[in-house]
């Protein structure tokens, strides 16, 4: 049975926890509101944009000129997957259900035979798969020291996906991310953004008939590339906003939880001293007694 020092200990021990898990779930909910308006406000140029792109692809028949971006390169043999997680922890399940949805899909691709490689940005999804991928991973973006993601990384991340795409090191690539919904709702996603794909409806109905100056194959070679950079730049916001969400949820179920530990160590801290009181009376009455 604990002496009550150490119930002492472990009562103080849980309430400077508390204080902690406290002070960031008060940060993480002062970082969400700016983090989900610059996601709310990239979603309309990200669609837009790729609406403006479905109309032009639904205008040209693929062929040789073809831009590589849309057409892709004839094969699905090699896979790169680009791993959008958070570069710190404490936030609930974020970084592990995106972690789990590129798991899945690594898998079910190497089921088939297919050549899987994996470029992490954030290192905890890093940590995550390297136990199981560490082979397939080739690079690690770490992002660590930027204070608030910007276009300009999103650019570099996009530059190195192109590369080596460029370089003939893949065929298909598919990003992965967490979309933001709510507080308490963030939405594993996996979006593939080589060759490009769109979905149905995505493009904007219109009886209007366009002539392109110059051709749509040319206007499409100069903004797919442009549309990597958005997609990635969205997906990071995204990511940032899901990742504040989740943390601010994680820490207020956190402190919730020390609220009642230190309820019940206090329970148990007053009933421990209370028959302490009550043995030491019944020694002295026996003692008494006894003369």
């Amino acid at each position: 049975m604990p002496s009550l020092k150490d119930l002492r200990n472990r009562i103080a021990s849980v309430k400077a926890t508390q204080k902690i898990t406290k002070a960031m779930q008060m940060v993480a909910a002062a970082k969400l509101r700016r983090a989900q308006q610059a996601a709310e406000a990239a979603r309309p140029f990200a669609e837009r944009m790729t609406a403006v792109m479905a109309n032009l692809a639904g205008g040209i028949t693929i062929g040789p000129d073809t831009p590589r971006l849309l057409a892709g390169t004839g094969s699905e043999q090699t896979h790169l997957l680009v791993v959008c997680t958070a570069e710190r922890g404490l936030c609930g399940a974020f970084n592990s259900s995106i972690a789990r949805l590129a798991r899945d899909h690594a898998v079910r691709l190497m089921n088939e035979g297919k050549t899987v490689k994996i470029l992490c940005v954030g290192k905890k999804g890093f940590d995550l798969l390297r136990r199981q991928f560490e082979k397939q991973i080739i690079e690690l973006v770490d992002l660590r020291s930027v204070k608030q993601v910007g276009y300009e990384q999103a650019e570099m991340i996009a530059g190195k996906v192109l590369r080596l795409f460029d370089e003939g090191q893949f065929d298909v690539a598919t990003l992965f991310y967490s979309r933001f919904r709510s507080v308490i709702q963030q939405i594993p996603t996996a979006q593939q953004i080589i060759p490009a794909q769109f979905e149905a409806g995505s493009a904007t109905a219109t009886d209007a008939v366009y002539e392109y100056e110059p051709d749509e194959g040319e206007i499409l070679a100069s903004i797919l590339p442009r549309n990597i950079a958005v997609q990635i730049f969205r997906a990071l916001l995204e990511n940032a906003a899901s990742e504040q969400g989740a943390r601010m949820s994680a820490m207020d179920n956190a402190t919730r939880n020390a609220g009642d530990m230190i309820k019940r160590q206090t329970l148990t801290y007053n009933r421990t001293r209370q028959a302490m009181i009550t043995k030491e009376l019944i020694e002295i009455i026996s003692g008494a007694e006894a003369l």
